[in-house]
């Protein structure tokens, strides 16, 4: 059987954890953050656990995670 592509955006944008949760990071810190608060951007610097409804199709991008 051929291997399996890893999806190359998935790739970038998620992490498997050790538990073998998919781990993403949050959107809005790249740019307009003079208005952000201090304590906003730190929180945003943060990984994530990504939600249950897609943690199936995150791993199916990502077959050798």
């Amino acid at each position: 059987m051929p291997k399996i592509k890893t999806h190359s955006g998935a790739k970038k944008r998620f992490k498997i954890s050790k538990g073998g949760k998919a781990m993403r990071g949050h959107a809005n810190k790249s740019h307009i953050l003079t208005k952000k608060t201090t304590k906003r951007k730190r929180g945003l610097r943060k990984t994530s656990v990504a939600d249950v409804t897609n943690q199936r199709q995150i791993k199916r991008l990502l077959p050798y995670k």
